[in-house]
């Protein structure tokens, strides 16, 4: 093993077998084997002699002097006390982002979420965050990388925002479990895209429209009271205020497209929806079990938000008492199969909305149509929220602005008072006298 400068020239005397050391830095050294030279430098850590690799000679890789700068490097980061060698071993073990999400999903997602999340998380990783971040080490994942991938998604903003939002829950249980360095997110201080507001709130002649347009599903349609449907649409579109241009098209689109009755569990669903503000699973799920008739309630024993009371308004209760319960089967809503609950309700719901006018209406939008109503009507957000099952009341304050403004209904009750003032009439004074002294 002989010791010379180790140059360009001195490695094209080497013959395979051959390991030469360097006289200029003590410990490095490169290695003939088979066809390869490889540069090495042999250190001592905590006792230990140990040969770490550096790197392959050729063009392209490492050459006697980058090789010898690497040995220049390394052997001073073990001087201070550092350990390159476990440093190596330990990223060479480090999770991909892929393989970090697999046991993401096992270890947290599978408990922590309800199936639909579990559903909705499986799609983000699937379309959006693997393609793009999964090949690489979860540790290195950095700030550029996630608003690389955050705005290749601007064109869909709901998308892109719940794709930063997972990923950041991801870093955050990689920080948890050590995985990741504390504080080291990199899915903070990245701004979300503005969003456009999803939900339709309706108006009173709309959710007018959607109840006539139940009943006529509930019945089923004959050629007078298609007729007859054709006049009320007319009438309809020109009190909607449609263009004249426009409203044939409006009342062809709202034409039935079936003779035959929806199925009833469809409508009843539906009218579940409107009376109670829940959300469809909360209905599709309900079984009998859970309903006390007397205090006008269900007592869920799991929602999206835990266990919940879904308050049950006389319409509910009125819809309910007119449903059939079928034997074997607890559920309110009855599937077709032996004790499954009904899930067809897209279908009727898609023909229920087109006949009311309203084709881009969604299920959710008729709970948003609860919260509108009762907030409108001066009931508070705490109330709603409580009715609704939100955890968080920055989910309610969406409806803040159709709340009664009571500064305004102070500021017009002040100003009335004050124009009787001003014309000489006396206001009404709720101000008392203060008693005088008597006596010394």
């Amino acid at each position: 093993m002989p010791a010379i400068r180790i140059t360009a020239a001195a490695l094209d005397r080497m013959k395979p077998g051959d390991v030469t050391w360097d006289t200029e830095v003590r410990g490095f050294g490169v290695r003939y084997r088979a066809r390869d030279l490889t540069y090495l430098v042999k250190v001592r850590i905590k006792g230990k002699q140990r040969v770490l690799t550096i790197g392959r000679h050729g063009k392209g890789a490492w050459g006697p002097e980058t090789a010898r700068r690497e040995a220049q490097r390394l052997l001073g980061l073990i001087r201070d006390g550092k350990d390159p060698a476990g440093a190596r071993d330990a990223d060479r073990v480090a999770p991909n982002l892929s393989n970090f999400v697999t046991r993401f999903t096992d270890e947290y997602s599978d408990a922590q979420h309800k199936p639909r999340t579990r559903t909705e998380v499986a799609g983000l990783f699937r379309r959006y965050i693997l393609p793009a971040l999964g090949d690489k080490k979860l540790r290195d994942i950095g700030r550029a990388d996630v608003a690389r991938l955050h705005a290749s998604l601007r064109a869909k903003p709901v998308a892109a925002n719940r794709t930063l939002a997972l990923l950041g829950t991801v870093m955050s249980w990689a920080e948890r479990i050590g995985e990741r360095d504390d504080g080291t997110n990199p899915c903070r201080h990245i701004d979300r895209f503005p969003e456009k507001p999803r939900e339709k709130l309706l108006t009173a002649p709309e959710l007018a429209r959607l109840g006539e347009a139940l009943d006529h599903a509930e019945q089923g349609w004959t050629a007078p009271r298609k007729a007859t449907w054709r006049v009320e649409c007319a009438r309809q579109a020109i009190a909607a205020d449609i263009p004249e241009g426009q409203r044939a098209a409006w009342i062809a689109a709202r034409t039935p497209t079936r003779d035959s009755p929806e199925d009833w569990r469809a409508i009843a669903a539906l009218r579940l929806l409107i009376f109670t503000g829940a959300r469809l699973g909360e209905i599709l799920g309900l079984q009998w079990d859970w309903i006390d008739v007397t205090g006008g309630l269900a007592r869920l024993p799991d929602s999206k938000t835990g266990r919940k009371e879904l308050y049950l308004p006389p319409g509910a209760l009125a819809v309910l008492d007119q449903l059939p319960r079928v034997a074997g089967n607890p559920h309110v809503l009855p599937g077709d199969r032996l004790g499954a609950a009904f899930v067809g309700i897209q279908k009727p719901w898609q023909r229920v909305r087109r006949l009311a006018g309203l084709p881009d209406l969604r299920i959710h939008d008729l709970r948003h149509g609860f919260a509108s109503v009762a907030v409108a009507a001066g009931d508070s957000l705490f109330i709603v929220g409580k009715l609704l099952g939100h955890r968080q009341t920055s989910t309610t304050a969406r409806y803040a602005h159709l709340a009664p403004d009571p500064i305004k209904d102070v500021a017009d009750r002040t100003g009335s008072r004050m124009s009787d003032l001003l014309r000489g009439r006396a206001a009404p004074s709720n101000v008392l006298p203060h008693p005088r002294k008597v006596g010394g």
